[in-house]
């Protein structure tokens, strides 16, 4: 039996962090032996905030790739591929955007906040609006079972289930009282998809909390983030300049352990649990120093971090080989997405000159 497909992927807007590898990454590379994965490098969506700069939404696009591979993304077993050369996810955006009215957009809660965090106000391009349905386009071009994706992107799967549904009732004769999990087999194209979130959907900054005392999620615009590419030198530095808790003057005094990104980091990543409760108790006590514990911490990120570096200096040897699997990966994605929407097609009656299709509908 073929495995089930998963697709996930990122906007280019730069290096991936720790953030990312909690919130999907690890994930994925767990996944591949299990599942057929496609992973899509959303370059197109990089430009509703970004369309000044295309050299460094280019760069962006191959930066994520050697993350992808340098953290254990495998292109034998997984498909990376870029979204500007699957011309098949613009047309469907165009038809998904018929599906979903414009105030149900404008009621996803991270529309809201990117607006917010970015400091849009009302200066930001109708695109901006438009890649919530380019984000459904990307999902249901490829028809997975689960997306695996962080907390924040919940919204935008739920839009995807909104359309699915609405297409196989609309155009496959679903009934809709189909249960969600009973659409493809009730004859519907599109899978109401189910997302698949890390034990860690949200990782904070290292950075101090916003105005209202709320830590802030890692964010390179925030600048508060540890990349997977950081060397050992700039996991230290940014380390020992974490922000830890500020009424704490001494070692000697008693520490707060809760809402304090030292210890949820520990918590995220030391596996030595009974150290961490240890440290903690001793913390709380004032028999402990944020020196020591951060200390701690630094070889628990480099030990993660060095198995990436390493495949990451081999990658940059041969350059060649990351635009090579971005290219196989992007061939196999446009035949996947093509069914899609040559199926779309027929369904919606506009399938008028097929052999302008240069494909093999095989898949």
């Amino acid at each position: 039996m073929s495995k089930p497909r998963i697709l996930t992927g990122d906007t280019p807007t730069g290096r991936l962090h720790l953030g990312h590898w909690v919130g999907s990454v690890e994930n994925r590379v767990k996944l591949q032996d299990s599942y057929d994965c496609y992973f899509i490098i959303a370059n197109m969506h990089a430009f509703t905030t970004r369309m000044e700069d295309p050299a460094a939404i280019r760069q962006s696009v191959l930066d994520i790739v050697i993350d992808y591979l340098s953290a254990g993304i495998d292109p034998v077993k997984s498909t990376i591929f870029v979204q500007s050369e699957i011309p098949a996810i613009a047309e469907l955006t165009f038809l998904f955007s018929m599906l979903l009215s414009f105030p149900r957009v404008m009621r996803n809660p991270t529309i809201k906040s990117e607006i917010r965090d970015k400091d849009l106000g009302d200066n930001y391009p109708f695109g901006f609006l438009l890649y919530p349905i380019g984000q459904v386009a990307d999902i249901l071009a490829f028809r997975p079972s689960l997306v695996p994706v962080g907390e924040d992107q919940v919204p935008h799967l739920e839009m995807a289930r909104e359309v699915a549904r609405r297409f196989n009732q609309l155009y496959c004769q679903v009934s809709p009282h189909t249960e969600d999990k009973d659409n493809i087999k009730a004859g519907g194209l599109f899978p109401v998809i189910e997302p698949l979130l890390s034990n860690t959907p949200r990782l904070v900054g290292i950075g101090g909390p916003n105005q209202d005392g709320n830590l802030l999620k890692m964010s390179k615009s925030l600048n508060n983030a540890i990349f997977l590419s950081d060397d050992a030198d700039a996991v230290h530095k940014k380390v020992m300049a974490m922000y830890t808790d500020p009424n704490r003057l001494k070692k000697t005094d008693k520490g707060q352990v809760e809402n304090n990104p030292l210890w949820i980091f520990h918590d995220t990543f030391n596996s030595d649990k009974a150290w961490v409760e240890e440290a903690k108790d001793k913390y709380r006590q004032g028999q402990i120093g944020d020196v020591e514990c951060k200390k701690k911490l630094i070889e628990v990120l480099i030990a993660l971090l060095k198995p990436m570096h390493q495949r990451r200096q081999a990658l940059l040897k041969n350059p060649e080989q990351i635009l090579e699997v971005l290219k196989q990966g992007t061939m196999k994605a446009n035949e996947i997405a093509e069914v899609t929407l040559k199926h779309t097609k027929e369904l919606i009656k506009q399938d008028y000159i097929k052999e302008l299709r240069h494909i093999s509908y095989s898949n």
